[in-house]
């Protein structure tokens, strides 16, 4: 298969459907409807909500059921960018090449959309569960498991510990404990969503699962070497920038080589998970690889 096609075509699916999940100007602030949008449409490759849709495609489930829970993630994922990117955070005043939603709508209006972002996520799910012919059991859980991705148990933790450790002396332990929380929580929810949606078996959704724990950990090895050696025109916001904040990244702990050398570990790994599945698993593969790819050719 094309994966650029693939990812394509899956994007769009995504963005018209994430069209119908914001409010509409009439009875709300338009300010926040456009810092909303601003974000939510700043361009990117829609991995987690793709993530969803492919999990679901490997157990040859529906794709329909699964889309407002994709759309849901990649609302949270925009949430969790927006209130990344403030001052009191990271402080990045470029994402995706755009001005990040701070920089143009001030940090108020910014907080503020991104709330409005998570909280319109779970609007949007509550609304799939309830409609005609869902079936109610798994939409729920999948909500408790975005919920628990996004918050005190997931990525929320890991934003606290990453905030800690600034400046302090960098271990793998510290690494992975941030990083499975900051970043790999919500892909493997995104997994997982897929998967539980479309009555996955306990084997299939132990595999599938081990995949997005895996990738997850590579996706953010990826992007901690982008951070330290790809070009901004490339990563679409500005490089170094853990290294000026002295983030605990894995470049820091285990240098940039051996970074590259576990990212392709973990990638066999997630890979050998698929098996199971057949063709109907290439396009979970194909995204594992290309995650792995933007690392090594940094």
């Amino acid at each position: 298969m094309n994966l650029k096609v693939y990812l394509e075509r899956r994007r769009r699916a995504v963005d018209r459907a994430l069209e119908g999940c914001l409010p509409g100007d009439k009875g709300h602030s338009t300010t926040l409807i456009r810092a909303m949008r601003h974000s939510l449409f700043a361009g990117g490759k829609r991995i987690r909500p793709v993530l969803a849709l492919a999990s679901a495609e490997a157990l040859a489930g529906e794709i329909r059921p699964v889309l407002p829970f994709a759309c849901a993630l990649e609302m949270v994922h925009t949430y969790s960018l927006v209130h990344d990117d403030l001052p009191a955070m990271d402080d990045d005043d470029l994402r995706r090449g755009k001005p990040t939603c701070h920089i143009v709508f001030g940090e108020a209006v910014a907080i503020l959309a991104g709330d409005a972002l998570l909280t319109e996520a779970f609007r949007v799910m509550a609304e799939a569960a309830l409609r005609q012919g869902a079936n109610k059991t798994r939409a729920l859980r999948v909500i408790r498991e975005i919920a628990e991705a996004s918050g005190a148990h997931g990525m929320v933790s890991g934003q606290v510990a990453d905030i800690e450790a600034e400046q302090s002396e960098p271990n793998l332990a510290l690494v992975e404990f941030i990083h499975v929380r900051k970043t790999g929580a919500l892909l493997l929810a995104s997994v997982r969503t897929g998967a539980l949606l479309s009555g996955a078996s306990e084997r299939a959704l132990r595999k599938l699962s081990r995949y997005g724990e895996c990738l997850g950990l590579a996706f953010q090895i990826a992007d901690d070497v982008l951070d330290a050696e790809g070009l901004t025109q490339v990563t679409g916001k500005r490089t170094g920038r853990d290294q000026a904040l002295q983030k605990v990244t894995f470049p820091a702990v285990m240098g940039v080589a051996a970074a590259k050398e576990r990212a392709s570990d973990l990638l066999e790994q997630a890979v050998a998970e698929l098996e199971v599945f057949g063709r109907r698993a290439e396009p979970l593969r194909q995204i594992a690889r290309y995650v792995v790819a933007r690392a090594a050719s940094a």
